[in-house]
This record gives structure tokens, sequence and C-alpha cells, in this order.
């Protein structure tokens, strides 16, 4: 039985946008997070991608959620699972603009944000392997600014919940 999340940020696309206007954001990284447990980032930022091309991470991380280390993490997972609306119940990708390293007094700054449902996941029974998923602008959520790959293996771990809550 496999107790963990496992997720790969793979890669970055961004389509032309106030970001790819702005010369201040030249660096980014990806930072991935579950409600507030546990934020995790890209060890590298890379170079602002232009004019279609993608930059590539290829960045894994794992969630473990057992019983016996994990109690907390396997407790929110069991209450996106019983909880209808809970609008926690998604993983946040945040892509961040890493100040160059002569510009320090520069702050990182969010640039956009991208969600996976882990709900979704349980309730189409698929995991997300590879998918493209929207990046929506961090000053308007209405605007698409790119395209993130990532990989969530979180199948097996919720049914190991739900098969508890039952």
């Amino acid at each position: 039985e496999v107790e963990k999340i496992q997720i790969k940020i793979t890669s970055l696309g961004l389509t032309e946008s106030r970001v790819t206007a702005d010369e201040t954001i030249q660096q980014l990284f990806v930072e991935c997070r579950l409600n507030n447990f546990l934020a995790e980032e890209t060890p590298l930022s890379l170079p602002k991608p232009t004019g279609g091309q993608r930059i590539h991470y290829n960045y894994s991380t794992v969630i473990n959620v057992d019983k016996e280390d994990n109690r907390a993490e396997r407790e929110y997972l069991k209450s996106i699972l019983l909880k209808p609306d809970l609008s926690a119940d998604r993983l946040k990708f945040t892509v961040v603009s890493d100040p160059p390293e002569d510009e320090q007094d520069l702050e990182c700054e969010d640039i956009g944000f991208a969600y996976v449902s882990l709900k979704e996941i349980f309730q189409k029974q698929r995991d997300i392997i590879e998918q493209d998923i929207d990046v929506l602008d961090a000053q308007d959520a209405s605007a698409v600014i790119g395209k993130l790959t990532v990989t969530v293996e979180a199948l097996s771990a919720l049914r190991s919940v739900h098969e508890e809550c039952r």
C-alpha cells in the first residue's frame, strides 16, 4: 500500500502577458503547497522562458501520509474526502519570481498560481500524469499566464484513507 503522494513539477511555459513583458521578472521557481502543512520548492530558479519555450525543472517530491508518522497529513486527507466543499482540497503551485543576484533588495514575488484538486483525483479515480495545468495571474485570477506540467500521484493514498473513513 503506497502511503504517499508523489508530486513532480516537470516544466513551465508562459503565454504573452504582463509577466513576459516585465523585465524585472527574470528567474522563476515553483513552490508546491498542501494546505498549510507543507511547502516544497524547486531547488533551482530558472531563466524566464520566452516565446513559446518551456523551462524544465524535473523536480520530484513526496508527501508521506502513513498513519505512524504523518497523522496530521492523513487527517487532512480524510477531511478532504468527507467534507464536500472544502476549498482547501487542492495542491497549490505558485510560480515565484526570484530577484536577480545583483538586486537583492527586491523581494521574491508570487507571479501565478495553479491548482490540482485531490478530491477530483479521488472522484475520477485517476492520477494526474504529466498534465498541463493553467497558471493564473497572481494579480488577476481570470487571466491565464502559462501552463505548468505536473504529475500528482495521490490515488492510492486517497483510497487507503477512504477505506479508513468507512
